[in-house]
């Protein structure tokens, strides 16, 4: 394997709260990982070009005022939009997680079905009606491009967050998610089997079970679970129950990103 290295830039500031896990992640993976506030990206966008990977971590941007994710998604689409569409079209990757996720999906970066921001889905209000934290169990949509989850079949991670539920804009998008292989994992049964739907498995009452999606390349990820929450193995809360490998399930996320870069960037 190449000894590239693969630098990343993760976003911070303005009520991001992930971001030294999710960097501590990439690191542990084999990128380079810096943290970044969200002014200096702004102010020097240019920057985005010495980077490989592009973080959008968990948190609660701007106190999630409007709704969760919207006021940073604005503010990343109306001033780095040609660049963020410039990153991507480098073949270049990016991850949101939970709150990330909400801002990709706010800024129609996903599911970006013809290379424009235009919002397509949305993640809103869990059925519950509350902020629900707890592990669940992921299995990965056979059909998805998705890069960051080549050779994952099955995820245990923790979610956290009260706006979680997954829905497209009508059928026809959901059908075009289904075909274009955009649905990357889905909630399901600790045995493996779907959710349907049912609580606590399905934990907001997200659509199709839908967990996280990407783009048509398979390069832009988002999911509200937190794979860099269980990178090693007492990350897991049954770690001193089971058998677990000293390498968190959630790892070989972020190992993926960094292997595809090396081989492609």
């Amino acid at each position: 394997m190449s000894s590239k290295t693969i630098h990343a830039l993760v976003l911070t500031g303005f009520g991001i709260n992930c971001d030294n896990e999710t960097a501590h992640a990439l690191n542990i993976a084999g990128a380079t990982a810096e943290r970044v506030h969200l002014n200096d990206v702004r102010e020097d966008p240019i920057r985005l070009e010495r980077y490989q990977i592009l973080a959008l971590p968990g948190g609660f941007s701007f106190g999630d005022d409007v709704a969760s994710g919207k006021i940073l998604a604005n503010r990343l689409r109306y001033a780095l939009g040609e660049h963020l569409r410039q990153f991507v079209a480098d073949g270049k990757l990016v991850i949101g997680i939970c709150n990330g996720f909400q801002v990709l999906v706010k800024m129609g970066m996903l599911p970006m079905f013809d290379g424009d921001f235009r919002q397509n889905v949305t993640l809103t209000h869990n059925d519950s009606g509350r902020f629900e934290d707890r592990w669940v169990s992921l299995k990965t949509d056979p059909n998805t491009k998705c890069v960051w989850l080549s050779g994952v079949t099955r995820l245990e991670l923790p979610i956290r967050h009260g706006e979680g539920k997954f829905i497209a804009r009508d059928t026809s998008v959901m059908e075009a998610m289904k075909t274009g292989g955009h649905i990357a994992l889905r909630y399901c049964r600790h045995d493996g089997a779907p959710a349907q739907g049912q609580f606590p498995d399905n934990p907001h009452g997200s659509q199709d079970d839908i967990a996280g999606i990407c783009d048509s390349t398979g390069r832009v990820f988002g999911l509200m679970p937190h794979p860099e929450a269980n990178v090693v193995r007492h990350h897991h809360p049954r770690w001193y129950r089971e058998n677990l490998p000293e390498e968190g399930a959630g790892l070989q996320v972020f190992r993926n990103a960094v292997a595809y870069a090396r081989e492609n960037l």
